[in-house]
């Protein structure tokens, strides 16, 4: 995979802007990865309602749930779905509004200094082996321009914000990424 360090796009995403990013804090490096995982309607795959609800689309009607998070302001980096396909919803040296309140290493606003990849899926449904190969592919990308994101500041939503996040979950194996990983390194 390829960045455009021009522009932060990833070149092989489908790009879907979305309103919710701004700038990072002025001097403020990248070096954290946070994995999410997401489903609309929770539990389901496939749809329009992950990027209606990065960009402020989402029709409450659609879904009883959609009516609790439609006025949500949210947005990450990029999704990978279930099919390996990846949308971009913000150029990687904005600021993606996807972490919520959270803290790394004593660092709070997770946000200013991290990348955020959501992966569609739950908790507790194993991940599609094209989204870990994608993710690797992904990840190793980012850290070719951003080399401060080690393997150990890659970490999940729940690391970031316990107790009030869970994602990507018990069903995601982070050693299968960690492996895939290592061999995307020296592919990039």
């Amino acid at each position: 995979m390829r960045i455009d360090k021009a522009t932060g796009h990833l070149l092989e995403a489908r790009q879907t802007p979305s309103p919710n990013c701004d700038e990072r804090p002025p001097g403020t490096a990248i070096d954290l990865l946070v994995v999410h995982g997401i489903s609309l309607p929770p539990g389901q795959f496939g749809g329009p309602w992950i990027d209606a609800l990065f960009t402020n689309t989402l029709d409450p009607s659609a879904h009883a749930y959609f009516q609790e998070i439609a006025g949500l302001r949210v947005s990450a980096h990029a999704l990978i779905r279930r099919t390996g396909e990846v949308v971009q919803y913000a150029p990687f040296p904005l600021r993606a509004w996807h972490a919520g309140f959270s803290r790394f290493q004593g660092r709070e606003r997770c946000n200013d200094f991290s990348i955020g990849i959501e992966l569609e899926g739950t908790d507790t449904r194993p991940y599609t082996d094209i989204q870990y190969e994608t993710l690797a592919a992904l990840a190793a990308a980012l850290q070719a321009v951003y080399p401060a994101i080690t393997p150990e500041r890659i970490v999940g939503h729940a690391d970031i914000a316990p107790g009030r996040k869970t994602d990507p979950g018990p069903a995601f194996d982070w050693n299968r990424l960690w492996s895939l990983l290592a061999v995307a390194r020296t592919l990039a």
